[in-house]
């Protein structure tokens, strides 16, 4: 593998933060090391300049979590699952949690989803938060119809709506704001929820209060009451419409059956309620100015 890197001049620093763009670095199988004066992993890359085509080694720092990157592969590898098993016709949305980072990643997904037919929503181990009530205001949005522009194309009405059926899928690891979601998306009538029995723990938390060693204590703050099931969704969850779970066997086989029985589900919905489809625009009324009357 080649990459591009920068060298220093040679009479300048010969630290990798200022260098020129003039150098391929090729990548070896040197394994990482381990600088001993900050216990930081680190990994080693030679680097080849042009001009007299020797070698020199750099350290470079890696990351210091991973986590991140694991979560970005899982979502991308679901989304390409979805795709390619429903021929680009159902779009796919995971939300890790109901604070400010979930609902970035939900419209990051959403907005690039929302105009395929069908749209899958995927919950399972949400951290919970505050913020359910949002996603559910633009999910229940349903497309009435489409705005054309004289000399561009359509837009949705209402924006950001969808255009066909949804499924939501859920786990034992989905709590908090993760439990108020996954019930209110089945009392809302939005669609199916496949999966497990949520975690089940609808009391909130107000951490505010700080201890002068910079601790912060929290205490139950709120508790949460639904017309169906009252207080109920505490200490039990809520139940999925379609339960699924994933065995250890098909953990190591690299299945998810989940996510399998929720593309299967949103397929026969897309047979039986198949989504709104833009208007034949050559039938749109006409925008000229009319014809003047003949001059006598």
């Amino acid at each position: 593998t080649i990459w591009r890197k920068a060298e220093a001049p040679k009479e300048e620093t010969t630290t990798p933060k200022a260098e020129s763009p003039e150098t391929e670095t090729s990548k070896t199988a040197d394994k990482p090391s381990v600088d001993g004066n900050d216990g930081e992993k680190k990994g080693s890359k030679r680097r080849k300049p042009k001009e007299d085509n020797g070698l020199r080694t750099v350290t470079v720092q890696t990351l210091s979590n991973e986590q991140a990157a694991r979560y970005r592969a899982w979502v991308n590898g679901n989304r390409q699952r979805v795709h390619a098993a429903s021929n680009g016709q159902v779009g796919y949305v995971h939300v890790p949690d109901m604070g400010s980072s979930g609902y970035a990643e939900f419209h990051r997904g959403y907005l690039a989803e929302v105009d395929k037919p069908a749209l899958i929503v995927d919950v399972r181990f949400n951290a919970g938060g505050n913020i359910s009530s949002l996603l559910l205001d633009k999910l229940a949005r349903r497309r009435l119809g489409y705005d054309l522009e004289r000399w561009g194309g359509y837009t949705p009405y209402p924006k950001e709506s969808v255009a066909g059926p949804l499924v939501a899928l859920t786990n034992e690891h989905a709590g908090s704001d993760g439990d108020i979601f996954s019930h209110s998306f089945k009392m809302m009538g939005l669609g199916p929820l496949v999966g497990k029995r949520t975690w089940g723990g609808v009391v909130g938390i107000w951490p505010r209060h700080a201890l002068v060693d910079g601790t912060v204590t929290t205490q139950p703050e709120f508790s949460f009451w639904f017309e169906d099931v009252g207080w109920n969704v505490e200490n039990y969850g809520t139940d999925p419409d379609i339960e699924v779970d994933i065995t250890p066997q098909d953990y190591r086989a690299g299945r998810d059956t989940q996510l399998e029985r929720a593309i299967e589900e949103i397929l026969k919905l897309l047979e039986t309620k198949p989504p709104m489809q833009p208007p034949d625009v050559s039938s749109r009324p006409s925008r000229a100015l009319p014809k003047l009357p003949p001059r006598e």
